[in-house]
């Protein structure tokens, strides 16, 4: 089976319309059986060095840089599932050949050095797991995604901040950008100069039909969505 290629990439999973705990493997499932072509998941590293599967610094509470695994599998998720390991989140995502897995490092809020430590982590993580097939990596961190391409050259790494012009992107071996839509209605040539370099184009988050219509008619490679049936629903009537 091949990757899917609709632009469709599931922001933490899909968790709204059928109601599962952001970057669960719940959520990750409902992303794959709906057909996107990604989805998204966040990355931490515990105080023991565990890569875990979370969008705020904390965990009910719990600020995970500084907690063991061990203290966070005392609170589940509201669906009974344990916080994942990104290794389980692989290994669940590896199961099948259509969706992708949008691996998002998280910076470090503890220092610089830790955010690259967390990147080697991450992509040797996915090398022994054999997972590069199923991995593009994201990141607010220019560092972070710096170390990801030192290691793997061969990586899909994009940026997220949206403080790269696609030049200065495409010179350091970027894969594209993933920019916020505000960003990318204040800079709309960004697009077409991306589009010239052979850049991906992404944008997040993407909730409202307005602008994911405008996304679909600049011709974007991805949509970064919490509601990717509500997105699917709009390019299958734009037809």
């Amino acid at each position: 089976m091949e990757f899917l290629t609709n632009k469709v990439i599931a922001h933490r999973g899909a968790w709204k319309a059928a109601p599962h705990p952001q970057n669960s493997l719940a959520s990750l499932q409902e992303a794959i059986d709906l057909g996107c072509e990604g989805s998204e998941f966040d990355v931490w590293m515990t105080a023991d060095g565990i890569l875990v599967a979370n969008h705020d610094a904390d965990h009910k509470g719990m600020l995970i840089e500084e907690t063991s695994y061990a203290e966070l599998l005392e609170a589940p998720l509201s669906n009974g599932e344990k916080i994942p390991t990104i290794e389980a989140y692989l290994r669940h995502g590896m199961t099948q050949h259509q969706t992708r897995l949008i691996f998002e490092i998280k910076p470090s809020g503890i220092s610089k050095d830790r955010g690259r430590e967390i990147a080697e982590k991450s992509v040797k993580l996915v090398k022994e797991l054999g997972a590069e097939r199923w991995v593009d990596y994201i990141t607010f961190d220019y560092d972070i995604g710096l170390k990801v391409l030192e290691i793997d050259p061969q990586a899909n790494v994009a940026y997220l901040s949206g403080d790269k012009s696609p030049a200065e992107l495409k010179e350091d071996g970027f894969f594209g950008f993933d920019y916020n839509i505000n960003k990318l209605k204040e800079k709309p040539e960004w697009i077409s100069e991306a589009q010239s370099l052979g850049l991906t184009i992404n944008s997040w988050t993407v909730n409202k039909e307005e602008d994911m219509r405008w996304l679909l008619d600049q011709d974007v490679d991805f949509i970064t969505t919490d509601e990717p049936e509500k997105l699917f629903e709009l390019m299958r009537n734009m037809k």
